[in-house]
């Protein structure tokens, strides 16, 4: 970590969370998300992102929380992450984003072993704001395993590329 990191932070369930700002590459609006058949629950489907299929995640599910509910404020975060040094890109939903921030390394603290409903291993750290609430930092290249974003990946490219064929 940097003297100074900027993080987007967006909540989910509730809860606050942030993602380092040099992993997100877009923030677009929840629409048309195509549910892929035989993926994992918290792959709610893909998104077409001018012309690329971008499998979108629902990290409330991979939580173990309640699937995220679509509302006007529903958006998709779109992050860049490392898989055996090839990037992938994906979608990652939230309940609505709310701010860019920058936290300073004295901000941040570890993560607590209890509490968060994240597991620990997820996270960078809690970030404490200025109003005293603390954010939770996610890793979000650790959030999913490898073969799960490759299968992920792989999966909504090849129905895509089925459906294509039938129409």
């Amino acid at each position: 970590m940097q003297a100074n990191d900027q993080y987007l932070t967006f909540f989910l369930a509730g809860e606050e969370y942030a993602i380092t700002i040099l992993q997100v590459t877009d923030i677009i609006e929840c629409g048309v998300v195509t549910r892929v058949p035989g993926t994992p629950p918290w792959i709610r489907g893909v998104h077409n992102l001018r012309g690329t299929v971008v499998p979108v995640i629902d990290l409330a599910i991979k939580f173990g929380l309640p699937a995220t509910g679509i509302t006007r404020r529903t958006c998709v975060v779109i992050v860049e992450l490392r898989v055996d040094d090839e990037a992938v890109i994906m979608g990652v939903m939230a309940d609505s984003v709310h701010q860019v921030v920058d936290f300073a390394a004295e901000q941040i603290q570890p993560a607590p072993s209890f509490g968060p409903r994240v597991r620990a291993s997820f996270l960078l750290g809690m970030a404490s704001t200025s109003d005293a609430r603390f954010v939770l930092l996610l890793d979000i290249d650790r959030i999913f395993s490898s073969d799960e974003i490759l299968a992920a990946s792989a999966t909504a490219v090849a129905d895509v590329a089925a459906e294509a064929s039938i129409h």
